[in-house]
């Protein structure tokens, strides 16, 4: 096992926190002070950090239904509540993963397992957070829409992978990437005031028979399922006309997509003709060679867009004598 890895299941730091201990030399194995990654840990061996043995805990998660007005730490120069307040002390060792605001409540897991935090917070795992939010003003389809494009806020470009309304000031927004205010700065730059934000879900877990403040320890298999959990792709599917989904649609229009579904027209040279421009026209000049023109304008008609009378030039007849330049009109008096 990765000695990261290692620090990580022992519950010393996140996988990312542990590279930092280790490079700056605060780990030790048997003897020896470790700076290199991808040093590989055995059993038998005795890991040190910053003086204290360190070993691997059993793997603990815990799923807790914070309430308004904790915040997510350890501990606060303000001496304002927070969320190892609600627990034992048997689970203070405990990191969070990702964080609530102190104004918002829901669903919040704790654990020592740092590939679970990995699995559950990285944007590219795929894993939902789905946000029951409440707002000031009525919503609208065009905001739902706006939601799920994205924008620039403070933190970087921020975007919903879903979104659908409940009733006109309730609506339900699903997250993968996990922004700092992320929801709130999004509406408050449509206009909009959230007076209550629930995360109801991650990933599989739902939030359900769970009281405000109260917490439960999950099972291994449950555990699992984060892990089996395969990566949320996003679905395509075709709205009712005149439903807005959120999507822009950049496809052509109805007659270009019937253009390019049938393809470029295919000449059928009839037999013994040649196919390609010196087949175009047959020798009477009335109509193309092999094929039926889906034009209703004949070859006569076109020349006359040009406001020249000529006739179409035949296959093997001589070409078209275009007319001279008119010089300057000249009156009776100068001839």
């Amino acid at each position: 096992m990765r000695l990261n890895r290692y620090l990580s299941q022992c519950g010393v730091a996140s996988r990312r926190g542990a590279e930092e201990i280790i490079l700056s030399g605060r780990v030790s194995i048997n003897g020896h002070i470790i700076t290199e990654l991808a040093t590989q840990v055995q059993p038998e061996d005795k890991v040190v950090v910053d003086g204290s043995p360190v070993r691997t805990e059993t793997p603990v998660v815990l799923v807790l239904n914070k309430p308004k007005g904790y915040i997510c730490s350890r501990g606060d120069k303000h001496e304002r509540m927070t969320i190892y307040d609600l627990l034992p002390l048997k689970y203070q060792n405990l990191h969070h993963v990702g964080r609530l605001d102190k104004d918002s409540e829901g669903l919040i897991l704790l654990t020592n397992r740092g590939e679970l935090s990995h699995r559950l917070i990285h944007p590219s795992q795929g894993a939902e957070k789905e946000y029951e939010v409440v707002v000031d003003q009525a919503l609208n389809p065009e905001v739902m829409a706006k939601l799920v494009k994205g924008m620039m806020t403070e933190e970087g470009f921020a975007r919903a992978e879903r979104t659908w309304m409940d009733t006109d000031y309730r609506a339900h927004i699903v997250l993968k990437m996990g922004l700092k205010r992320q929801i709130r700065m999004m509406l408050y730059q449509l206009g909009y005031e959230v007076t209550r934000l629930t995360r109801v879900r991650i990933g599989w877990l739902k939030l359900h028979g769970l009281a405000k403040g109260a917490y439960k320890e999950l099972t291994p298999t449950e555990v699992e399922r984060f892990f089996k959990e395969e990566p949320a792709k996003p679905r395509l599917e075709r709205k009712p006309a005149g439903e807005d989904d959120g999507i822009e649609d950049h496809r052509p229009p109805a007659r270009k997509r019937a253009a390019e579904s049938r393809g470029p027209r295919s000449f059928k040279p009839g037999a013994g003709k040649k196919s390609g421009p010196a087949a175009r026209f047959s020798e009477e000049g009335g109509k193309p060679s092999g094929f039926r023109p889906k034009s209703k304008f004949s070859p006569r008609s076109r020349s006359g867009e040009t406001g020249r009378d000529e006739k179409p030039r035949g296959r093997s007849g001589p070409p078209a004598r275009r007319p001279a330049p008119r010089g300057p009109r000249r009156g009776p008096s100068s001839r």
